[in-house]
């Protein structure tokens, strides 16, 4: 019987490390630069870490994919095939690609090359990931987090790409590389810069006992004493109702924790569990990663017994900045 894969994430070296060290199956990473989806100053791998990291991997027995998951504009797309260049040239078990013309480079180029298609690409219907697999030879692909596991069955049975959800982490309204939100607000796409309300443009201005929070000088949130709030973005901004109270209007900050549902994404025939994260810290991945593989291994020694352990959501629960946890729409939209 073939197990279930745990991908986790790392921005920089030492959490690489620790999600290998804590049970990784895949360790999933990018370069610095705009060519993936998390690019915060401070994160992600040069090319010697990557190959440092690669390395180490390698040692443990594990292995590594490396996203390429953002889109080139105009006549930027050269940064993105050295990306690739690069990915191949350290042996990375995959590459994680969104644009169309990144994936036929690669494919052209590279026609051995393992390709997974990033959830920037927004393929949730079984046409769309026949599609990629019949024009770019793809074999696996990462699902938005749009789908119920009962639509999940539905795509097992009618494509033989191997299927990607997320487990852990943040949990978005808007469907992965189709959000232009931060655009409007700073002229900076998440989609081709790699950064959702990129921190060049965050300022926390502290006014008496508030700590006001803006992007771009639009007031994100404002927060009194005691109150907290996670990485400000536009979806999960608080604003001013027209009542003059403050409320979050889109979104409220919450996380998805579906630990307790690994049993059923098992059984309706995914490929690999993923947790979201690679802008957060050492300690986090170490944690999260050494609950999930504590969570496979227990149901794998005893399907029909498997209990979830209170002890699992506590240390899960409490790593989230969101201020309430979800199972999304796996459940029911």
């Amino acid at each position: 019987m073939k197990r279930i894969e745990l991908v986790c994430p790392a921005g920089n070296l030492p959490s690489l490390k620790a999600a290998v060290d804590n049970g990784a199956d895949v360790v999933y990473i990018s370069f610095n630069d705009a060519t993936n989806a998390r690019n915060f100053e401070g994160l992600n791998f040069s090319y010697e870490r990557v190959v440092e990291g690669v390395e180490y991997a390698y040692r443990k027995g594990r292995k590594v994919y490396i996203a390429v998951n953002t889109f080139p504009q105009m006549d930027t797309y050269p940064q993105w095939y050295r990306a690739v260049d690069r990915a191949v040239d350290v042996g990375a078990d995959a590459v994680i690609l969104a644009n169309l013309g990144i994936l036929r480079y690669a494919r052209e180029r590279y026609p051995d090359l393992n390709i997974h298609l990033s959830v920037q690409a927004s393929a949730s219907n079984y046409e769309s990931i026949n599609f990629y697999r019949r024009e770019f030879g793809i074999k696996r692909v990462v699902l938005p987090r749009v789908l119920t596991i009962e639509e999940m069955k539905v795509l097992r049975e009618r494509t033989d790409v191997e299927l990607e959800v997320f487990v852990l982490g943040g949990l978005c309204i808007n469907i992965e590389g189709r959000c232009y939100l931060s655009s409007f607000v700073t002229g900076a796409s998440t989609n081709t810069e790699g950064a959702c309300s990129p921190s060049r443009f965050v300022r926390f201005l502290n006014e008496g006992d508030h700590l006001k929070i803006t992007l771009n000088n639009t007031v994100l949130n404002d927060l009194g004493p005691g109150e907290t709030s996670p990485y400000p973005t536009c979806c999960k901004g608080r604003y001013v109702r027209p009542d003059g109270q403050w409320a979050y209007i889109m979104e409220d900050p919450e996380s998805l924790n579906v630990i307790e549902l690994i049993p059923q994404l098992i059984e309706a025939g995914i490929d690999a569990l993923k947790i979201e994260g690679r802008q957060r810290t050492r300690a986090y991945v170490g944690t999260v990663t050494k609950v999930v593989r504590e969570v496979i291994d227990t149901y794998y020694r005893d399907p029909y017994g498997f209990r979830i352990r209170e002890e699992w959501l506590r240390t899960t629960n409490s790593q989230f900045e969101g201020g309430r946890l979800t199972f999304g729409c796996y459940l029911e939209k």
